[in-house]
């Protein structure tokens, strides 16, 4: 009979230090629903060591986002790090080896200054051993089908796995991996002082409903930067919005799709001009203020008529400056004294921002206690008027 002819691979050797990564995918019940996570795993081939992750998606925020957490898990940055050709790392295949990489894959890079290798097109066995551990933590840290309330605890889960895997000892291996662990530390880099911050860059044109969108979702900007092109400096968590140098939005990230997220402050200023949309508005939708908030306005429509409402909108764009904390105890004390007006509000709040005069302590200053200042003798001062 005759045989099917197969490939026959050769064995590698692994020096200290150096590391493999992959993106692999489990099912996860988030918040009672089966989710599927994107699965980040380095592995250390010399000690056996494995590092796994969970994210909403495969993509450049979480690929750095993991390698950041990897380097600190290991206490240190591999010398030399495989990977496949996915394109969050590369940009282009030139020739068999040459890679152009992406931006981002580059900033990584120059930041904690690892080698990198890419395997040659379909040739996943030069990193076989990252994958042979990927399906090994599928089975040992993910089933059964871990139930979590957020990607943070299970994330938390999923480290506290791969620390008591390090207790481990293969057949063939002379130590426990935290052994050979702290072994090939000696053969890594030191993770740089600076933090890495492991975001995406992009741009894009605020919309006239100042909406700027970003992977597949729209978030807000305050109205003056509508038609404005913005900075998107996007991590795992969080969504910031720039226009030239100045920080003007910041969101949770949002992982669905085709959603549109509102920053009730960011259309203010818009309303102030046009207080008739004001409870149409659907930024303000489910707006959740305190109810000193709801008497205020009131206050202000019945004793101020028709520009009641723009008033208390004046009260509301006070949270372009302060907290919502700050300006309800602000609100509070005013409805107690009876002020019904925005400018009064406002000095309420500047008030409660100065700091409170204190005495100045002699402690430790023996030498300013022997100082006497003679009491003032008012009438001194009538000789003043004498004289003229």
């Amino acid at each position: 009979m005759k045989q099917k002819s197969r490939e026959v691979f050769l064995p590698l050797s692994h020096p200290p230090g150096e590391a493999q990564v992959d993106f692999g995918f489990a099912d996860v019940l988030l918040n009672g629903e089966l989710t599927k996570v994107a699965l980040f795993v380095m592995t250390m081939p010399y000690s056996d060591a494995i590092f796994m992750q969970a994210f909403p998606r495969e993509c450049t925020e979480s690929f750095l986002e993991g390698h950041k957490r990897a380097f600190e898990f290991f206490g240190g940055v591999p010398k030399r790090i495989s990977y496949d050709n996915s394109k969050i790392a590369v940009a282009r295949i030139i020739g068999t080896r040459e890679r152009k990489v992406t931006t981002e894959f580059s900033r990584l890079k120059s930041h904690f200054l690892y080698e990198d290798h890419f395997c040659l097109v379909r040739r996943p066995n030069e990193k076989g051993h990252v994958e042979r551990l990927l399906d090994f933590a599928r089975r040992n840290f993910l089933v059964p089908v871990p139930c979590v309330d957020s990607l943070e605890r299970l994330n938390e889960q999923l480290w506290q796995c791969c620390q008591d895997d390090l207790k481990r000892q293969l057949r063939g291996k002379p130590s426990a991996k935290q052994v050979l662990l702290v072994e090939e530390q000696s053969s890594m880099l030191p993770i740089p002082r600076q933090t890495f911050d492991a975001h995406r860059l992009a741009q894009a044109n605020a919309n006239s409903l100042s909406l700027v969108r970003f992977d597949r979702n729209s978030y807000s900007v305050p109205t003056k930067f509508a038609y404005r092109q913005i900075t998107i400096v996007a991590t795992i968590d969080e969504v910031r919005l720039s226009f030239e140098d100045q920080l003007i939005a910041r969101h949770k990230r949002h992982w669905g799709r085709e959603q549109s997220f509102f920053d009730p402050v960011h259309y203010l200023g818009l309303l102030e001009r046009k207080p008739g949309g004001f409870d149409h508005a659907k930024p303000l939708e489910n707006w959740d203020l305190p109810v000193c908030f709801g008497i205020l306005r009131r206050r202000m429509e019945s004793e101020l008529a028709e520009i009641g409402t723009r008033e208390f909108i004046k009260v509301l764009r006070l949270l372009e400056r302060y907290s919502i904390t700050e300006l309800k105890h602000a609100v509070q004390y005013g409805l107690d004294i009876g002020v019904v007006n925005a400018d009064a509000i406002r000095l309420i709040l500047d008030y409660q921002q100065e700091i409170p005069s204190t005495l100045f302590c002699l402690d430790g200053r023996p030498h300013l206690k022997l100082v006497q200042v003679a009491q003032t003798d008012v009438s001194a001062y009538q000789s003043l008027l004498l004289r003229g």
